[in-house]
């Protein structure tokens, strides 16, 4: 049995053969798939996809870093009124990501520790992003250390590693 712990397969370029690769992958022996979240705009693709197969995907709440923008404040209320309202099994897709775009790095802080606040609050799990900022996501992480979960992307050196693991 394997698990899936990062796909968007609810993503428009799965729109064509997303029946299919569920089926090859549960052919293949995986039995659940973690849906990481990215915003509001793709969010109900992913529902939608969840209530399709209840027993193999499981949806993450966040907001991508790469989706931080001037708007950011409504996306952060969207995100906290969806938490309202059904239950995610881990926060995320949530990090820094300051390799294609730095314009809004301070907001992406600022969403990164709101998600962070809400994950030990609800006491779930995160799926960090880090790109281009994994000493930047560390320092943010060793004042939250309750928080519990995975890097995905993960781009570091041993040191780096042994530091996450750590934290």
């Amino acid at each position: 049995m394997y698990i899936d712990t990062h796909s968007h397969l609810y993503e428009e370029e799965f729109r064509e053969d997303r029946e299919e690769v569920v089926m090859r992958a549960g052919e293949a022996g995986v039995r659940y798939i973690i849906l990481p979240d990215i915003d509001s705009r793709s969010r109900p693709r992913m529902l939608m996809l969840c209530r399709q197969y209840p027993d193999m995907m499981f949806p993450l709440l966040g907001i991508h870093p790469t989706s931080v923008d001037g708007d950011y404040r409504d996306e952060l209320k969207k995100m906290e009124k969806e938490a309202g309202l059904r239950s995610f099994y881990g926060i995320g897709e949530c990090g820094i990501d300051l390799h294609w775009d730095k314009t809004f790095y301070r907001e992406q802080i600022k969403v990164f520790e709101h998600q962070l606040g809400i994950a030990g609050e609800l006491n779930l799990p995160v799926v960090i992003h880090s790109r281009d900022s994994l000493d930047f996501t560390l320092k943010f992480l060793r004042q939250y250390p309750y928080v519990r979960g995975i890097f995905h992307c993960f781009p570091g050196d041993e040191r780096q590693a042994r530091e996450a693991i750590a934290l």
